[in-house]
């Protein structure tokens, strides 16, 4: 037997329990993985509440959990990439991250570089994939000034630093407990709430939106700072998103294991800063969602095993 995280009913983090289930046996081009570290996201909570049920639906009893990084300690069959006691990182897609032992494919797999820790190596997938979706989709250049939203967050803080790297002027949008850190990656910040527009115009005129928030930041990057729909890319408002005819690319474009390996790279090599808000042991994985849903966290906050 193995604990793993599972919930029988939608609702608030109370459903969530650690269990003891049946060891997972890997299949053909499977591997098992002892979860070292694995993320936790607000999409995650949006699933166990029931938010999400018409795109995302729960069959009960539910796992949960994507983003991973730990140590293999069985292969299937036909499996020759990874053997017992490599260091991996990466996802798996049967909602079963927040697990001690964990099934992956192997095409969700990739090395753990040895400079990454586990907390950053298992807090790449859905954010950071994420990440470099919508900064693609908005297709920064140098010279350009792109705006983010939720700046500081899981994605957000990724997204600033992938669109710095493509050489654009960045203005990131934050509550002001997290301007200086801001600042110290290049980014301008400014503070949500108010007269957002005209704190954003008083930086730049802004060429692109990646729209990490919703709550009407689409509408305003059209109507109020001038931006051509095709260079908004929005996680949330998918409403607003049709009406201007903003994208809307995001993990699905982004989740790709050479992705979360190129992601991998830079945070290893001190090119792309991945903040850890915090860790919880697995047993823990209520006071993680309590903290995470609590809003206003700075980085990723992590299971640990």
């Amino acid at each position: 037997m193995t604990h793993a995280v599972r919930f029988n009913e939608y609702g608030d983090v109370d459903v969530l329990q650690v269990i003891d289930v049946e060891r997972p046996v890997p299949g053909a081009g499977q591997v098992l993985v002892e979860m070292r570290a694995a993320s936790i996201n607000p999409g995650e909570a949006k699933i166990r509440t029931g938010a999400l049920h018409a795109l995302y639906p729960a069959t009960f009893p539910s796992g949960e959990g994507s983003d991973l990084a730990g140590v293999v300690v069985e292969v299937g069959a036909g499996v020759t990439e990874f053997a017992a006691g490599d260091a991996v990182l990466g996802f798996t897609d049967l909602r079963a991250s927040h697990a001690q032992l964990v099934l992956a494919s192997v095409t969700e797999l990739a090395p753990k570089p040895a400079e990454l820790s586990w907390e950053v190596a298992g807090s790449l997938y859905v954010a950071g994939s994420t990440a470099w979706a919508m900064v693609r989709a908005v297709d920064p250049k140098p010279g350009d000034t792109v705006v983010v939203t939720g700046a500081a967050g899981g994605v957000g803080s990724l997204a600033v630093q992938l669109a710095r790297r493509a050489g654009a002027q960045v203005i990131g949008v934050a509550g002001e407990r997290n301007h200086s850190w801001l600042s110290s990656l290049g980014v301008v910040p400014v503070t949500y709430g108010g007269d957002i527009a005209a704190a954003i115009l008083a930086v730049g005129k802004p060429d692109a939106l990646v729209d990490v928030v919703g709550e009407g930041y689409v509408a305003l990057g059209v109507e109020q700072l001038g931006i051509a729909p095709e260079r908004i890319d929005t996680a949330n408002d998918y409403a607003a998103a049709a009406q201007y005819g903003a994208k809307t690319d995001a993990n699905a474009e982004g989740g790709r294991i050479e992705v979360i390996a190129e992601l991998a790279a830079l945070a290893a090599s001190g090119e792309l800063e991945v903040t850890i808000a915090a860790t919880y042991p697995l047993a823990q994985v209520r006071d993680a969602f309590r903290e995470l849903e609590g809003g206003h966290t700075r980085g990723k906050i992590v299971l640990v095993n």
